[in-house]
């Protein structure tokens, strides 16, 4: 299929660096219509099935792209993004009948009709671009990631080293247009056997793993954590599984004990990002065990010791690296890092300069070198002259039973300048006083680490699950002239 989507592409005159958006849920179809694409030498853009018209016309007009491959499920999304984005000169519906499609719009049977089975080469720099996947927008505007041929190669080498396995099967069930694809390619030099579900569904994630004898399956903590809170979960069978690994947010000591416990000793963390990749460091199965039967939990917390392809340091606000032990903001060195964003040149020489991307993340590298995420730099908090890391009050409060998630932000005080506060977002079923979850937060954080006020409800969430505090602070910060 994909060597047939790749001369579909070279017939029509799609050329070599043509942006192609795949829009569609989880399914093959879909991914083999994006290998398809890069193998022809155009660049893919990914977009986001539960993004909003308004996200899916600036992802486009953004990216520049021109040709979109769709599912029938989300023609009438499709219908009005192509009202408002004339550049768009083609449209493939990947998995609907010809009957079913707008005037102009082809099939993939009509699109691929007479194609050959194998395609020829085609060539193009190792420095052309591969990729141009929209930043989740968490903290401000998206903005479209430039990742090479040459980028890409070294994050499938990195991956190789970082979770080899013989005749893995791979899970994806968070969406592929974020790191679960990002995931999925990278482990396709393995030659993986791909297992899609539609959506994340804990009781579908259970029975798939059994039935399909799941070696490699990612999942960010938010869904870990759904999973942990399912009744059926101590029943599965996870013989088969050798990575469970999580990223994309930390996770909560307190859940990531009980998941080695429910899952045993395959929980691999992976520190990346867009502009990084999966691979820049790793706390290993064998690691995370090591830690547990030690009960060393601050290990636990780590993100683990950057890979061999990566270099990371630490850096202060005037661009001096620091020493094991300092906090400062993290930066990486690597070939799988991609070449900045797309027409954007400020951002670019802010978030690459010097040769260092800067992730925008507080942490710390140890004498051993043990790198620990205190915070994202945006989100410190500054009370009473005092720097609060809200994830440290975050992992107190995840360790109470009762709560599911939480987010720790700073809201304007007259006396302080910024106040500690928490939202909970309990476990159903569950009740939880404030008084109850303040008195357990005194007995485990520094007394100006303590919330001031906890307010109890659902918590604002990205399509991949990320918690929105950006949204949060919002609602508090609103008409103070602050930049959130």
């Amino acid at each position: 299929m994909t060597h047939r989507v790749a001369n579909a592409c070279i017939r029509d005159g799609i050329n070599v660096g043509t942006k192609v958006a795949v829009f569609s849920p989880n399914q093959a179809c879909a991914f083999e219509s994006l290998l398809g694409c890069i193998r022809a030498g155009c660049v893919w853009v990914p977009v986001s099935a539960r993004a909003t018209i308004d996200e899916i016309v600036h992802t486009l007009k953004l990216t520049e792209t021109e040709f979109l491959l769709y599912s029938a499920s989300l023609a009438d999304e499709v219908a009005r993004v192509a009202l408002q984005c004339p550049e768009l000169r083609a449209f493939v519906c990947i998995d609907g009948g010809p009957a079913l499609l707008p005037s102009g719009h082809r099939s993939l049977d009509q699109w691929l009709e007479g194609t050959a089975e194998m395609s020829l080469e085609r060539s193009y720099d190792d420095d052309a671009l591969a990729t141009l996947v929209c930043t989740g927008g968490t903290t401000g505007t998206p903005k479209a990631v430039m990742t090479s041929h040459r980028a890409w190669e070294a994050r499938v080498a990195a991956t190789l080293q970082r979770v080899p396995c013989e005749r893995p099967v791979q899970l994806v069930t968070t969406p592929m247009t974020h790191a679960a694809g990002a995931g999925a390619l990278e482990l396709m030099a393995l030659g993986p056997t791909t297992v899609i579900l539609p959506c994340f569904d804990p009781a579908r994630v259970i029975e798939a793993i059994a039935q399909h004898r799941v070696t490699h399956l990612f999942l960010p903590p938010t869904a870990i954590y759904r999973l942990l809170a399912h009744p059926r979960v101590r029943e599965g069978d996870y013989r088969s599984l050798r990575y469970f690994t999580y990223a994309a947010a930390p996770m909560s000591v307190h859940k990531l004990k009980e998941a080695l416990v429910v899952f045993g000793p395959v929980m691999e963390q992976g520190y990346g990002s867009t502009e990084l990749g999966t691979s820049t460091c790793t706390l290993q199965p064998a690691e995370h065990a090591q830690a547990l039967a030690a009960g060393d939990d601050k290990r636990l917390g780590s993100c683990g010791r950057p890979t061999p392809l990566t270099r990371l340091e630490i850096m202060d606000d005037a661009g001096r690296l620091l020493p094991a032990g300092e906090i400062g903001e993290i930066v990486v060195r690597s070939n799988c890092t991609a070449g900045g964003y797309y027409k954007n040149p400020q951002e670019t020489a802010r978030a690459f300069a010097g040769g260092w991307y800067h992730t925008g993340d507080v942490g710390l590298k140890d004498a051993q070198g043990w790198v620990y995420i205190r915070d994202r730099k945006k989100d410190v908090i500054i009370s009473g002259g005092f720097n609060v890391y809200p994830s440290d009050v975050e992992r107190a409060l995840m360790g109470h039973d009762a709560v599911h998630d939480c987010a720790v932000i700073g809201v304007p005080h007259e006396y302080w300048g910024e106040a500690v506060m928490a939202i909970v977002e309990l476990k159903s079923n569950a009740t939880l006083s404030e008084a109850e979850l303040l008195a357990w937060a005194r007995e485990r954080v520094t007394g100006y680490k303590v919330p001031k006020t906890i307010a109890f409800r659902d918590l604002p969430r990205s399509p991949v699950g990320k918690v929105l505090k950006r949204l949060i602070r919002s609602e508090y910060w609103k008409g103070t002239g602050r930049k959130i």
